[in-house]
């Protein structure tokens, strides 16, 4: 069914935004039985429950109020700006979550949510102010929102819900897996800060043929396409897991440089990023061809017959050791924090004998893939496939999410 009525979002919802109470009555105002929301809580599509809570008289004594359940809520600024959930109890929130209360004879909340996600990224790019855009209510009250009739709103919100679940069992069931290799090395290896086993250590010097690091020339704003040459960006690194799809397409008149070409088998480290980023490290098991490195992040070019990449990976994936290379990187003032060669070289870390390092290897080459060979390219694991399935499934409703606010039928 292809939608062709449109209202502005003022038309048919009461929109309104919270209040602070004081901070200086932090006993009086505080701790009481009402809800309050912040806008960092909008980090998950429903909210039964708040960090913080009011007195009545906090209430009183502040331009807070109460939305009802199954309110809106969206981020107007705040490092949550343009997030969205389903408020499913009672409650106040502060001044930078707006309430948005639909008519119920004209609008389906859950409906309204899903479009308010979808239109999020437009609502951010028309906000005021630089680094952290505000998202007026002003801007809010224009936004128009296409309505098909009632019955049909609620089939596109079911089908999107529907979506959207088995879209986050495929997240948690790759957390699990996550979490699974990360009690494996520990298991095996112990903790790196006490070093229960007794490992003797050495500088990532010390393990490193060296450090390779490429170039970031000016890139075009999309994705190289599979003939194409590209550059990959801070987000193929920063999640500790590889991600090919996170480049840009170098111009044609810019000419790569092979040597960077990422390959599998590579452990890529950023070099500089915000203070919680820096240092994360991702391994290679799989990359498309024609990507390079940027000058952002480094590849440690490792001493095969003294570590392997698997463990090197998540050695320096570990808290322990992402806290140590975080404290190792500097900056001028207002720049972002970067760590040099030298300084990374100068890391200790725990080497355990090359014989249970390639016992660890096999263990998660089950999980993610197994090996290249002459005769057949790599084939995915379990983690592969998760990935490829979460890949897939987030295609789908992304395109579901088109199609049902863009005027295309979804059923």
């Amino acid at each position: 069914m292809r939608i062709r009525n449109t209202k502005k979002i003022s038309e048919f919802c009461v929109i309104s935004s919270g209040g602070t109470p004081s901070r200086d009555k932090l006993g009086e105002y505080f701790g009481g039985s009402i809800p309050w929301v912040k806008s960092g809580e909008l980090r998950e599509k429903s909210i039964s429950r708040t960090e913080e809570t009011l007195t009545e008289i906090g209430l009183q004594n502040s331009s807070a109020k109460y939305f009802p359940k199954n309110t809106v809520l969206i981020a107007m600024y705040g490092a949550t700006v343009g997030r969205t959930a389903i408020l499913e109890i009672e409650a106040t929130t502060n001044q930078a979550v707006a309430g948005i209360v639909p008519d119920k004879t004209v609008a389906d909340y859950k409906y309204l949510f899903h479009f308010l996600r979808f239109y999020a990224p437009t609502l951010v790019a028309a906000g005021v102010g630089g680094a952290q855009p505000n998202i007026s209510q002003g801007i809010l009250k224009n936004v128009d929102v296409p309505l098909p009739p009632l019955p049909i709103q609620k089939q596109i919100a079911a089908i999107l819900e529907k979506a959207d679940t088995a879209r986050e069992k495929r997240r948690q069931a790759n957390q699990l897996t996550e979490q699974f290799l990360q009690s494996a090395f520990l298991e095996m290896f112990g903790d790196p800060v006490t070093n229960p086993k007794g490992w003797k250590s050495a500088k990532l010097g010390d393990i490193l043929e060296r450090i390779d690091s490429g170039r970031s020339p000016v890139c075009l704003e999309r994705s190289a396409s599979l003939v194409e040459w590209g550059v990959l960006k801070l987000g193929a690194v920063t999640p500790g897991r590889y991600d090919d799809s996170k480049n840009k397409a170098l111009p044609e008149n810019e000419k790569p440089d092979e040597e960077d070409e990422v390959r599998a088998g590579d452990v890529l480290l950023v070099r500089k990023n915000t203070y919680e980023l820096v240092g994360r490290t991702a391994l290679v098991f799989r990359t498309r061809s024609k990507l390079l490195l940027s000058d952002l992040t480094f590849r440690l070019v490792f001493r095969k017959e003294i570590v392997t990449g698997h463990y090197l990976w998540q050695a320096l994936s570990h808290e322990a050791n992402q806290r140590k290379i975080q404290n190792l990187s500097g900056g001028s003032a207002g720049s972002m924090p970067n760590v040099s060669k030298a300084r990374l070289k100068s890391l200790n870390l725990l080497l355990p004998p090359l014989a249970a390092q390639q016992k660890f290897a096999a263990l998660v080459e089950k999980v993610e893939g197994l090996p290249a060979s002459e005769n057949s390219p790599r084939q995915a694991g379990l983690r592969g496939k998760q990935r490829d399935s979460e890949k897939q499934l987030e295609s789908l409703f992304n395109s579901l999410m088109q199609r049902a606010f863009k005027g295309e039928p979804v059923f």
